[in-house]
């Protein structure tokens, strides 16, 4: 590995005759712009008491696009050269064709800085990083003697990029990404049951690598795989839910967020499309898309179309206020832009996207929210879901629930899964906490085929009328 900067403009290409390439692909179009961009990464897997994979990839390459109306050319290349950038200018050509647009503005600059621009993979050796697996694994198995496997990963990112605009603007943006994620399986009585936690965020390894931090996550994971080890099968039934803070938020990412970016809503494919300005969650919910929070794994300095990320309110109290834009579907609904133009990698299109989703904090007591649950289920981890963006309809699996009866949190259930659809849940929430926290920064988000990584966070919640599958009879 090497800590040289990416540099294409010195080292690959004339920055002169880039941007007369560009200017010849999106002359006649609305927008468009050569994304450059260096990535690098690095994943160590110590599992069942052996370096399982140790693997690094690198890639850099291009994607030129122009863009007419609701039609974008693309076109990219792993080879950043003159002549490939020629031959992606003919392809975004046939989009424009007889042209005819005018420019849309450039986004508006920023001096921001939400983290650092150090690659965490070069903090510390490979040696290091191994040693500082097996020590993981040996203080896990240590912890119980019922503890039978043990997994840990420490995975980083370097991500460089380089954003040039028809009208000459040059953005640059660094973005590192570093993550410990720890499991452990324990058996008693000829049951198994496993339980994981971790997290990471815009930073370096150092501090996730500390005896202290993931000794704590050792902790964590042997304590959910004992919680589920106690677990009983999970009711069914219509009940009231109380979702813990922080990673349960991924059930407002799931059910809630992808309703609100802007492409679904301008195609009417939402199920919140033509309500804005109408209450769609009950009073007191207020929901944010914040890419501006440092440090953070869903965080941008700017989106991947050059425009600054923002702090942008979705739900204001229960109404409907905004949706979440990149560039071409803002033009087309005749909105602003709002730093949510995402891309996986240069090999890809931008779209809109979430940063960092979350719901703000209310004025109760999580244990008194507790406390009034007659007869329902006590959530604070989840695994996987699937949603119906076009009705907002979401199955979730528990991780780690409670069976609550008369405001007693009482034994683990296993196999609890929340069925419900995203619009009638948050006009059903009756309880919002004081204590809205953000995940530990563990959120990846699919879309269309493409994965970016992200944040969400919430209060302890009270959800009425929510169907719990389970397995009890």
């Amino acid at each position: 590995m090497t800590d040289a900067r990416f540099d294409p403009f010195a080292t690959l290409i004339d920055r002169q005759n880039a941007q007369s390439i560009l200017n010849e692909a999106t002359a006649g179009a609305e927008d468009g712009e050569l994304f450059l961009e260096r990535r690098r990464s690095e994943a160590l897997v110590f599992d069942d008491g052996r370096l399982r994979t140790a693997s690094y990839d690198a890639a850099e390459g291009f994607g030129l696009r122009a863009v007419t109306g609701e039609v974008a050319g693309y076109a990219h290349s792993t080879e950043i050269s003159e002549r490939s950038l020629r031959r992606a200018a003919q392809t975004t050509r046939l989009a424009v064709g007889a042209g005819g647009g005018v420019l849309a503005p450039p986004p508006p600059g920023t001096n921001r800085k939400l983290y650092t621009e150090a690659d965490p993979m070069l903090d510390a050796t490979f040696g290091l990083k191994v040693e500082t697996l097996r020590e993981i694994d040996a203080f896990a198995r240590a912890l119980d003697p019922r503890v039978v496997q043990v997994s840990a990963t420490l995975a980083a990112a370097h991500q460089e990029v380089f954003i040039l605009r028809p009208e000459g603007t040059l953005v640059s943006d660094i973005r590192p990404m570093a993550r410990l994620n720890v499991s452990v399986i324990v058996e008693q009585d000829g049951r198994r049951e496993s339980g994981g936690t971790g997290g990471g965020g815009r930073a370096g390894l150092a501090a996730l690598m500390q005896p202290a931090h993931w000794q704590g996550l050792a902790r964590e994971a042997l304590r959910i795989a004992l919680v589920n080890l106690e677990a009983v099968p999970a009711p069914a039934g219509i009940m009231d839910v109380v979702l813990g803070p922080g990673w349960p938020g991924i059930l407002l990412h799931e059910a809630v967020g992808h309703g609100l970016e802007g492409d679904f809503n301008r195609k009417k494919s939402s199920a919140f499309a033509g309500l804005m300005g109408q209450r769609v969650a009950a009073p007191g919910v207020t929901v944010l898309d914040d890419g501006t929070i440092p440090d953070r794994r869903g965080s941008i300095t700017v989106d991947d179309e050059g425009t600054p990320s923002g702090k942008n309110v979705l739900i204001e109290d229960g109404i409907l206020v905004g949706f979440m834009q990149d560039r071409q579907n803002a033009r087309l609904m005749g909105v602003s832009p709002t730093g949510n133009g995402r891309r996986e990698s240069f090999a890809h299109t931008p779209m809109p996207r979430m940063t960092n989703t979350y719901m703000l904090g209310g004025d109760a007591r999580p244990e008194d929210i507790v406390a009034s649950l007659k007869d329902g289920i006590y959530a604070v981890g989840f695994g996987g879901g699937q949603v119906d963006i076009t009705n907002g309809k979401f199955v979730f699996s528990c991780t780690e629930a409670y069976r609550v009866q008369n405001g007693k949190v009482g034994a683990p259930v296993k196999g609890a899964t929340l069925i419900g659809d995203g619009a009638t849940a948050m006009q059903q929430i009756r309880a919002i906490g004081n204590d809205m926290a953000l995940d530990p920064g563990i959120g990846n988000c699919g879309k269309a085929g493409q994965w970016v990584p992200v944040g969400v966070g919430q209060p302890t919640l009270m959800i009425g009328g929510l169907t719990v599958g389970g397995s009890a009879t």
